[in-house]
């Protein structure tokens, strides 16, 4: 009977949005979480933008042509897509809705574009956290180290940064990237609290109904003094 009650009880899955101006750190933070979280996978988005060094097709990105992104579109294959920098990103909507039913948590590394279409879509679902960087002069420099950009793309990361930085308000969560550790520490505590939501458990009515039975049958109202 204990066994049949917990199987009763089932949490749905979590959307787990990261995002930040180039360069901030969601995509560190991401890969860390990743590596310590046995329950949590990435979205791996779907993008018209080129291969980047070490990237892998099917494990980073799926790496598509704008014709084959478009007719995903036009499909309605796509729980959000938006066009940043000149390429277009999405994600795949029928592999988030399998995860989610099964009880798995996918975290996402998407724009303020991505993530206002996924609230819009799929909200009750949703854990938003906007990656701030600690000064601007930080933000310059990482994006920088990382030399994964042009110099004319650098540029251009930060004449938008100031706009990116402006749909904070729109999250759940905002954190400031000081260092990677500690920014991992927290969003690693804003998962393990929303997994304890109320509202993400399947059957949980059901659960309580029947340990309410349960205990109604050994101690009946007529047994009170």
């Amino acid at each position: 009977m204990a066994a049949a009650l917990q199987d009763s009880l089932k949490r749905r899955g979590i959307m787990l949005v990261l995002s930040s101006p180039s360069g901030a750190g969601k995509t560190s933070i991401s890969k860390a979480i990743l590596a310590r979280d046995g329950n949590i996978a990435p979205s791996i988005s779907v993008t018209t933008r080129a291969q980047r060094p070490g990237e892998v097709d099917g494990v980073d990105y799926h790496f598509i042509s704008h014709e084959a992104f478009q007719n995903l579109v036009r499909q309605g294959q796509l729980l959000e897509y938006a066009e940043v920098f000149s390429n277009l990103y999405g994600t795949l909507r029928a592999p988030v809705d399998t995860a989610l039913q099964e009880g798995h948590d996918l975290i996402f590394d998407i724009d303020w574009q991505g993530a206002r279409q996924l609230t819009e879509n799929a909200r009750e679902d949703l854990v938003t956290v906007f990656v701030l960087p600690p000064r601007a002069e930080e933000l310059e420099r990482r994006l920088m180290t990382r030399a994964q950009d042009a110099a004319e793309t650098i540029q251009k990361r930060m004449v938008k940064s100031p706009d990116e930085m402006s749909h904070y308000p729109e999250y759940d969560y905002v954190i400031v990237n000081h260092d990677l550790e500690t920014s991992v520490a927290q969003v690693t505590n804003i998962l393990r609290a929303e997994r304890l939501r109320r509202s993400r458990y399947v059957g949980l009515a059901q659960f309580v109904r029947s340990l309410q039975e349960q205990v109604r049958t050994k101690y009946p109202d007529g047994e009170l003094e």
